[in-house]
């Protein structure tokens, strides 16, 4: 569906575009040898290249510009064998060279593209975002406020740390777009390895482009709202900053184009600056820097070096596995989702002597229905679950052997969230094993059929509807043990 949003005086249309700060995963600077792990106790991961020390000349790290272009090539971007480092001036004070050492005129990766899904509740309704660039820059430092009544302190860690800036085409035309390239987008980093994409720790950010327009004219100006760290934040700056941009117009104001700030608290946008231009920054080439040169085999190597990336994946699982579409996106839409799911199923066809397609759609339905649903309600994640691929795997074999039913599997399952045991350890322990002594199965059900003679007679005279009530009464007889298969036929031959 189109989204507008509707003014006094008619619709408008809204523009967006981002760019993502992604920090590379790697263990030292882009300049550096300086560490760059989360958390460390201020300044005390800073080299004298990151202070800006005098005479101190800063040296590429390989590993950064591989996985930036890595990440090239997992967006079918162009790889630009020759690029460059530009400075990039203005003065900060957590700025210790007083330039940024970025790329602006020669970036090392060019135009790409990323599909997304706007809606998961339509999977097969697709649309392609442009990526303009991706260029590799220096991180500054972080400012603290909090630490001094009067004084803002200086905590160099982050000075230096590698990032790309992964800069989109203005294609995205409402906040669930917004929200779906930017998932996806994160979603392609931690495949490749080069982003962990942690938002909250501030290792992935974004900056929010939004103008709007009347459907169909020419792009009206834009505002920039700075640094904002989760997607759903994302999509709530693009519909607070369209609305507001829509008010001032249709009031007979004009949208200045600045730099803006969002408040998580109020979900509202607020002027930090007048946005500057590029000219304004006095980029030119660092001298300190050669350019960048890439031959065909480092090129190569890099291709070799990339996963199944998500697209692909879920179209082997349509294909191959034969899974739906919706379960298909919900399985490769995390990489760590993913690699669990396929220990899952290799392990599941072992253990059942089946091939992997021939259990596809068992595995996949317990782990996004009954094992995502148990962790949702103990505030768990896939990370952290105490039940393992191989534990999942074992519950599945039990099911598909019929030594226990569906219903008596999710009791298991209850109690290896809670104790971490085994599943077939839990199945002795607690008695859970299925019943299919057909002596027994006919006694429950001739005491059930004994016990509801007016549903027999009513049953007998046409109303089959109660085959199901006559089904769960000796499945709570028996106590969920007996065996579905056999309770359906014997009950199909009592009643006749």
């Amino acid at each position: 569906m189109t989204y507008r949003i509707q003014g006094a005086t008619g619709e408008w249309e809204v523009v967006i575009g981002l760019e993502v700060h992604a920090q590379i995963s790697t263990l030292s600077k882009l300049f550096s040898g300086a560490a760059t792990a989360f958390g460390a106790e201020p300044n005390t991961q800073v080299s004298l290249v990151d202070a800006a020390m005098p005479g101190m000349l800063p040296v590429p790290n390989r590993e950064c510009i591989r996985q930036a272009v890595r990440t090239g090539l997992a967006i079918g971007a162009v790889i630009n064998k020759w690029s460059r480092f530009d400075r990039k001036n203005y003065f900060y004070a957590d700025l210790p060279q007083g330039y940024q050492i970025s790329q602006l005129y020669h970036p090392l990766v060019g135009e790409g593209a990323i599909e997304i899904v706007p809606d998961d509740k339509h999977p097969d309704v697709t649309k392609v975002i442009g990526v303009e660039r991706i260029h590799v820059e220096q991180d500054a430092g972080k400012l603290m406020h909090d630490q001094h009544p009067t004084m803002s302190y200086v905590d160099l860690n982050r000075s230096g740390v590698a990032l790309m800036e992964i800069v989109s085409r203005p294609d995205m035309r409402s906040p669930a777009e917004a929200g779906a390239y930017l998932a996806k987008l994160r979603t392609i980093l931690r495949y490749v390895g080069s982003c962990d994409g942690n938002m909250d720790q501030g290792s992935m950010r974004a900056d929010v482009n939004v103008s709007v327009r009347r459907p169909g004219e020419e792009l009206g100006t834009r505002t920039e709202t700075k640094n904002v760290n989760s997607v759903r934040f994302v999509m709530a700056t693009v519909e607070h900053e369209a609305n507001r941009q829509v008010d001032v117009l249709e009031s007979g104001g004009k949208i200045v184009q600045e730099t803006r700030l969002f408040d998580p608290d109020t979900g509202t946008t607020r002027s930090m600056r007048s946005k500057e231009d590029a000219h304004d920054y006095r980029y030119f080439p660092d001298p300190d820097l050669l350019p960048l040169e890439l031959d065909d085999a480092f090129v190569e190597e890099c291709r070799a070096s990339l996963p199944e990336l998500p697209d692909a994946k879920r179209h082997r699982y349509e294909t191959a596995l034969g899974l739906s579409p919706y379960n298909a996106g919900v399985l490769t839409a995390d990489a760590d989702t993913a690699r669990w799911f396929e220990r899952l199923l290799t392990d599941s066809a072992t253990r059942q002597g089946k091939s992997e397609s021939d259990v596809a759609r068992a595995a996949s339905n317990w782990l996004t229905s009954e094992l995502f649903g148990a962790l949702n309600k103990l505030g768990r994640t896939l990370g952290d679950s105490p039940v393992s691929p191989e534990a999942g795997a074992e519950l599945l074999a039990l099911i598909g052997d019929g030594t226990i039913s569906g219903s008596i599997a999710k009791q298991v399952l209850e109690k290896m969230l809670e104790t971490g045991d085994a599943p077939g350890v839990i199945v002795e322990r607690e008695g859970l094993k299925q019943t299919s002594d057909t002596g027994a199965i006919e006694a429950a059900v001739d005491a059930v059929l004994a016990a509801n003679a007016d549903k027999v007679a009513q049953y007998r005279g046409g109303k089959e509807a109660l085959f199901g009530f006559f089904v769960g009464q000796t499945m709570k007889a028996m106590q969920g043990k007996g065996n579905p298969q056999l309770v359906n036929q014997v009950l199909k031959a009592k009643l006749g």
